[in-house]
C-alpha cells in the first residue's frame, strides 16, 4: 500500500520537489493507539526501497526526509517549527505516522510518496506557492508505477 499527499516544508526545497519519508515524528493522536508509544516511528526499509527505485527508473531526483506528523494544525508556532527543525525534521503533513503506525499492526507493506507545496522554513518571510497542484496528478501515476513494480516482480523481499 502506498499514499501520496502534500507536506510543508520547514527547511529549504524548492516546490514541487518529491520526497520520501524514512521516519516519521509522532505528534498526532491515532498512531498511539495501534503500537506502542515512540518518539518517532520507522517506515518500512522494504517499501522504501521500491518506492526510491521507482523514482530513479523514472530519472527523479527525490530525497529522503524525516517528517513531522501532527493533526495540531494550527499549533504550528514559530517555537514549534525552530524545535522541529533542530530535531532533524524537514517537512510537516499529517497522516504518515498513523499510517504507518497500522500498518505495522496490520502487517502491511506502506510507504509515502510526497511533494512539496508549503513552506515554514522562513516563517518571517511569505513564499507564494501554489500548494503542489503542479504534482498532485504525477504523485498519483508514481504510485501506480510503485505498485506495478511490486507486482510485476512479485514479492517485496527482492529490493
Amino acid at each position: 500500500m502506498i499514499s501520496t499527499g502534500t507536506c510543508g516544508v520547514l527547511v529549504p526545497i524548492a516546490e514541487n520537489r518529491f520526497l520520501v519519508p524514512v521516519k516519521a515524528l509522532r505528534d498526532e493522536g491515532t498512531s498511539y493507539h495501534y503500537v506502542a508509544p515512540s518518539r518517532y516511528i520507522d517506515i518500512d526499509p522494504k517499501m522504501l526501497r521500491l518506492i526510491e527505485k521507482t523514482l530513479l527508473a523514472q530519472g527523479l531526483a527525490y530525497q529522503e526526509v524525516i517528517t513531522w506528523s501532527t493533526d495540531g494544525f494550527y499549533r504550528k508556532t514559530k517555537e514549534k517549527v525552530a524545535y522541529r527543525q533542530e530535531e532533524g525534521c524537514s517537512v510537516v503533513e499529517m497522516e504518515c505516522s498513523a499510517l504507518a503506525a497500522v500498518a505495522q499492526l496490520r502487517g502491511i507493506l506502506w510507504g509515502q510518496l510526497l511533494f512539496t507545496a508549503d513552506t515554514l522554513a522562513d516563517v518571517e518571510v511569505y513564499d507564494q506557492r501554489n500548494w503542489g497542484a503542479d504534482s498532485f496528478s504525477f504523485a498519483l501515476h508514481l504510485c501506480l508505477e510503485v505498485l506495478n513494480t511490486l507486482e510485476k516482480d512479485g514479492k517485496a523481499t527482492d529490493f
